[in-house]
């Protein structure tokens, strides 16, 4: 079994993560920003074993770095950083949130940098460590649609991060991949999205399981398939 360690567990797709990987029997490190408001994290640990509870807030250095310090040098087999923000309402040109998108920056982009110096040499210790990164198909050079210049641009950013880790790792025993996760029924996707929570994690944990060193860098969507960039 693995031992996995999701960033952004209180909710939507990183609590399914939770969720699914628990009962599959395999050992699961919950990261939440704010440990004492991670309820509905408390409720699914009540009904599962092998979860563990940390907090790390993403937006936050010190934050990542303690909670790198607390996990130790144990073995990191997936490590999939699953949160992120939106970045609020205003984001046309003209009418634009800068402290937003100031906040989104270290949240969506610089966070998960962070992330995986923090926990590098726990993913290597595996022997063959799986990071993932959650971003958005409107963070694709290739997507026709304009808007959403907070959002967009700090994915695309992470996109980029995540490609410049594969290449800078090449030598070493860790998978980089990038995740569009579809639509999803969640918080920011809304009700009316295409796909469940469920079926988005569901595909999320096949394709990891299908991931060699030579899909390192690859963007995939949720089902599987490669996502143009």
């Amino acid at each position: 079994m693995s031992r996995v360690l999701l960033i952004g567990a209180s909710r939507g797709i990183g609590l399914e993560l939770v969720k699914q990987y628990a009962a599959g029997g395999h050992e699961v490190i919950a990261c939440v920003r704010d440990t004492q408001a991670a309820t509905l994290l408390d409720e699914v640990m009540t009904d599962a074993q092998g979860i563990r509870k940390e907090g790390l807030d993403i937006s936050d250095a010190e934050s990542i770095s303690a909670a790198a310090a607390r996990i130790g040098d144990q073995a990191i087999d997936i490590l999939v950083i699953c949160a992120g923000a939106v970045g609020g309402g205003r984001q046309s040109l003209d009418d634009l949130d800068l402290e937003e998108w100031h906040r989104s920056l270290n949240t969506n982009t610089i966070g998960p940098a962070l992330v995986a110096k923090a926990f590098k040499a726990n993913l290597a210790a595996s022997g063959a460590g799986n990071l993932m990164i959650l971003t958005s198909q409107l963070a694709a050079s290739t997507w026709p649609m304009g808007g959403m210049f907070i959002y967009a641009t700090t994915k695309a950013a992470v996109s980029k991060v995540g490609q410049i880790l594969a290449l800078d790792w090449k030598d070493d025993p860790i998978t980089v991949s990038l995740m569009h996760p579809g639509w999803v029924q969640t918080d920011m996707g809304g009700p009316h999205a295409q796909i469940t929570v469920e079926e988005s994690a569901s595909g999320i944990r096949q394709v990891i399981d299908g991931l060699s060193k030579e899909d390192s860098g690859n963007f995939y969507r949720w089902n599987g398939e490669i996502h143009p960039w």
